[in-house]
């Protein structure tokens, strides 16, 4: 089982977009996909369709279990109108984690806990991340093999990633194997001296991290999102789909080289 988180703590940049198209193509690879909503806004699963105020379970009861074994955990999560991809939905009480429990011992390993009891039912398990330091943001980068950083290609995100790299390089102090990162240019706009420059940026500042290329402006995502559908099922076409189908290429590629 392979888990990806995709974490900034800037808003706005396409975390939630790259996390439901990403597992839309997993998808239709025959892969069987986890989505998982750690932010307390539940944007994840009010794309996918569901009213988070209504659901009888949520990641917030995952935190509540004292023993972490498949029956207990499969509750918690939903089967989605798309095959082959299941969510562990988000709630508002998530929010309230980090002051109720937050200095509780072993907070921080929990997600890593539950994922390892569904190691044999999915191949991937995507986790969208909020964009802030707490509870959640701990716990999916502690279960993560691979941390994507997707960052809106203008002057702002840029700052935005530069907070994100220092908490990974806070966190990393306490594992005993470094963070694979994979940053992600997104929201480009080829015709702007913003996109251009902030790219040509990412990819002096960051040579080693950056993907070469980038995830272009494209209305379609959008309108995937009205369709509470991953863009890869609803505009197989269109130009952001085959921009996340070459950034698919490229982590698979990283997986097979062990970087």
């Amino acid at each position: 089982m392979i888990v990806w988180s995709v974490a900034n703590q800037k808003g706005g940049v396409g975390k939630t977009t790259s996390t439901v198209t990403l597992a839309g193509l997993l998808s239709q690879k025959g892969h069987r996909v986890l989505l998982i909503d750690t932010d307390p806004h539940a944007s994840l699963t009010t794309y996918l369709g569901f009213d988070s105020d209504n659901l009888d379970k949520s990641l917030f009861d995952l935190f509540q279990l004292k023993d972490f074994n498949q029956p207990q955990i499969s509750p918690l999560i939903l089967q989605t109108q798309i095959d082959n991809i299941d969510l562990m939905p988000a709630h508002m009480s998530l929010a309230t984690l980090d002051r109720v429990m937050g200095n509780r011992s072993g907070m921080g390993l929990i997600l890593k806990r539950a994922l390892l009891a569904l190691r044999e039912h999915y191949d991937y398990v995507l986790i969208d991340c909020p964009p802030i330091l707490g509870v959640m943001m701990v716990n999916a980068l502690a279960a993560s093999d691979r941390i994507l950083i997707p960052v809106q290609t203008e002057f702002l995100a840029m700052k935005g990633l530069e907070r994100m790299v220092r908490t990974l390089a806070i966190m990393q102090k306490s594992r005993q194997r470094p963070f694979k990162i994979t940053i992600v240019p997104t929201m480009y706009d080829k015709r702007t001296r913003a996109s251009l420059q902030t790219l040509t940026q990412l990819k002096k500042d960051y040579p080693t991290q950056v993907w070469s290329s980038a995830v272009p402006v494209d209305t379609k995502f959008r309108d995937a999102s009205l369709k509470h559908m991953p863009a890869s099922h609803f505009a197989s076409g269109s130009r952001g789909v085959f921009a996340y189908k070459q950034l698919l290429t490229y982590l698979e590629r990283l997986m097979i080289d062990g970087d």
